[in-house]
């Protein structure tokens, strides 16, 4: 038989970034290795919209030929950045053609953080238009979740979501608005973090869903999440600390009244109380009240945000999507109507941030989703409401915590019975990012999930890292 040369496809970032350092591979070799990954498995998930594949061999040389690789995090480490992000010298497409905006001639202020920790940019990935749907797709492909093709990996970050539960990149930035890193990481089986308000900065001049969207970063694992966190963020590198005894809050209670969370969503939930016991953590109940006014305002907000978007875009209603146009015209309505204002969102934080002083709990955990993934379809082509009612009714949990600005991590608990992924939320107060992770980390530690969607990564012998 013939030998199989190794590959460091399905390597963690943190294994990847000491293998370069070390000099154990080149950075040129890692990303190349990962580009084959790409060209072999991406045209049946359709994860990036477009691929830098000369650019990024380049730019892992540039790696290469630097003489002091020791204070990179992430040297050599493949990254995706989601095409709302400028990367320079690429369009920023926004989730469709009808919404691209001309060739970047600079990067984002957080894409500038991860080249600066030594990452290498391979592409952009995919998402809904205006990133507004909890599912991903446009008029040029449905983007398909590694764990069953037939179903969505989530929104808007859908396309990071798949590319990084296929092994297309160990890492990929994202950006959550109302739940668009926990919502995808929740579907693919990944870790996703959500920093609170004001973290990781937005950028200068751009529109930010009136406070609501953080960036943030999908992963594998606990300590991948750690180190792209601190890099987005601008922190030295920390190790996590295994928190010690934490009061911490449980609720099944939705946000959205008349949807609650299905069997499978609601045992990941006591699972995940089980392994915090087992950590030494105590856990009671404790249900955020979610006035019927928050659910009825935030929706304004979201319908607002797009119009927004659409306004500083200059871009011309009658070119979007069918579900995207009826969005932005009940946004504009919306604000021409008052319901979209500050102090509304004031309050909710003020209050979010009372729940846990009130039920004396340093932490909330919730389902992460209400339902399975919806099924992987052309919903670009379908009306606003049946998006809407999608994309609510499946995944609720985690839009107040941004109307809030706290951070809020999910992380995966197990399957369910179908054998997709399921996953609970953990949220905090403000500052409380490193002890989210912490948390997940002791859940990794007593229950690793599988890293991969089964059947990737597709490569021959696996990681020499991991070996």
């Amino acid at each position: 038989m013939q030998d199989i040369m190794p590959t460091w496809v399905g390597a963690t970032a943190k294994q990847i970034a000491r293998g370069v350092r070390r000099g154990d591979v080149s950075a040129t070799q890692v990303v190349a290795d990962h580009l084959d990954h790409i060209a072999r498995a991406d045209a049946d998930l359709a994860a990036f919209r477009t691929v830098r594949g000369g650019e990024a061999i380049t730019e892992a040389e540039k790696v290469d030929e630097q003489e002091d690789l020791a204070n990179l995090p992430l040297a050599g480490v493949p990254v995706a950045v989601k095409e709302n992000t400028p990367v320079a010298g690429l369009p920023t497409w926004r989730g469709s053609a009808a919404v691209r905006t001309p060739v970047a001639e600079s990067d984002h202020e957080v894409v500038r953080r991860l080249r600066g920790a030594g990452a290498v940019i391979l592409g952009v990935t995919r998402m809904p238009e205006l990133g507004l749907w909890a599912v991903t797709d446009d008029e040029t492909a449905v983007t398909r979740n590694p764990w069953d093709p037939g179903r969505t990996p989530g929104g808007s970050s859908g396309g990071a979501a798949a590319a990084v539960a296929a092994g297309l990149v160990p890492i990929a930035h994202a950006n959550d608005g109302l739940g668009s890193i926990r919502i995808p990481a929740a579907c693919c089986g990944l870790v996703g973090l959500k920093p609170g308000r004001g973290v990781v900065p937005w950028q200068l001049g751009a529109e930010d869903w009136f406070g609501l969207a953080e960036h943030g970063m999908l992963t594998t694992t606990v300590a991948d999440a750690a180190v792209g966190f601190q890099v987005l963020a601008g922190r030295p590198q920390e190790k996590l600390v295994p928190p010690q005894r934490l009061r911490v809050g449980v609720s099944l209670r939705s946000p959205v009244r008349g949807i609650a969370a299905d069997h499978p969503n609601r045992d990941a939930v006591a699972a995940a109380g089980r392994l915090l016991a087992a950590a030494g953590h105590d856990t009671v109940p404790a249900d955020p009240v979610y006035p019927t006014a928050l659910g009825l305002k935030g929706v304004a907000t979201w319908l607002a945000a797009a119009a927004v978007d659409v306004r500083a875009g200059g871009l011309e209603r009658r070119h979007l999507q069918r579900r995207s146009r009826r969005h932005v015209a009940l946004g504009e309505w919306a604000q021409r109507r008052g319901y979209v204002r500050q102090a509304d969102r004031d309050a909710w934080r003020e209050r979010s941030i009372g729940f846990f002083t009130d039920h004396s709990v340093d932490l909330l955990l919730t389902p992460a989703l209400a339902s399975a993934p919806p099924a992987a379809q052309t919903w670009s082509g379908r009306s606003w409401r049946s998006n809407m009612s999608t994309s609510i009714r499946y995944a609720p949990y985690a839009a107040p915590w941004n109307i809030a600005g706290l951070p809020a991590l999910v992380v995966p608990v197990g399957r369910r019975p179908d054998g997709l992924p399921v996953a609970v939320q953990l949220v905090g107060p403000p500052g409380s990012e490193l002890l989210l992770l912490g948390v997940a980390g002791q859940f990794e530690m007593q229950a690793p999930w599988a890293r991969h969607a089964p059947g990737y990564p597709r490569v021959g012998t696996g990681s020499p890292a991991a070996a």
